[in-house]
């Protein structure tokens, strides 16, 4: 069979600031032209109740920047946000964290508002153009410990699926395992490994992406997971930051892939 080869696998997308303004910028101080490429470090597929599948990938973080500036003005935003992007072809979520939450950066122009935590935007509004480049590896499915505590030992890539049920919703999970812990001794295994996006669905959900969190994934056996999942974590008064707070347990059928490579 074959899996995701997700560090061969990237989404562009192209920023033409006279062409087709972004709306999900706060600094125009830089090339008025753009093509970046992220790679990827999750796809998450939800099919809703009596509905087709739709496939989301989570891109690996960065910061805030300027790109092509003159080293007076500044590569780096101030302040500076975590930015994190999940990607579909119609919807995009981006994840902004600064040092506290409702910091109040303005979006140019400043009639937009200001940054949103997790800001849900058709993909079309986001981005002058976009495109997806996925590229498959041969991989077997690792069944029982023996297994795949050796395939951790000779370094092999390790890719994990998470599949389960949550309010009507069915999801599936793909990603890579970055790191793991297994015992020879106790035959045991446990991943420990994110970011990757988890969706907290409800009954009569209709943007899907308005419920995606950020979590980390750990499993050590292939009918349930434990997620940490990024929530805004109040600090005393009114303040709060973004931080992997809140756990959630979810029976589910956990399995772990070994590229072939």
């Amino acid at each position: 069979m074959k899996i995701l080869h997700f560090s061969q696998s990237f989404f562009f997308f192209e920023i033409d600031l006279v062409a087709k303004p972004p709306k999900t910028v706060s600094d125009f101080r830089q090339n008025k032209h753009n093509r970046a490429r992220i790679q990827l470090d999750c796809r998450c597929t939800v099919t809703p109740p009596r509905g087709r599948p739709k496939d989301y990938y989570l891109g690996e973080s960065c910061k805030t920047e300027r790109v092509g500036c003159a080293r007076e003005v500044g590569l780096f935003i101030q302040p500076n946000a975590d930015f994190r992007p999940v990607y579909s072809t119609e919807d995009m979520v981006i994840f902004k964290s600064w040092d506290r939450n409702d910091k109040g950066v303005m979006l140019v122009p400043p009639s937009l508002g200001p940054q949103p935590e997790r800001q849900v935007i058709k993909t079309r509004d986001a981005f002058y153009k976009h495109r997806l480049l996925l590229r498959q590896a041969p991989a077997v499915e690792l069944k029982g410990a023996k297994k795949i505590i050796a395939a951790a030992n000779a370094g092999r890539s390790l890719v994990a699926r998470t599949e389960f049920e949550r309010a009507g919703f069915h999801v599936l999970l793909e990603y890579p395992i970055f790191t793991f812990n297994v015992s020879e001794q106790h035959q045991f295994y446990q991943t420990d490994t994110g970011p990757v996006i988890f969706p907290e669905l409800i009954p009569g959900t209709r943007r899907v992406g308005e419920t995606f969190r950020l979590a980390f994934a750990a499993f050590n056996g292939p009918d349930w997971i434990e997620f940490i999942v990024q929530k805004p974590t109040p600090l005393g008064g009114k303040l709060s930051v973004n931080h992997y707070s809140e756990t959630v347990q979810v029976e589910c059928k956990n399995s772990i892939f070994a590229l072939k490579l």
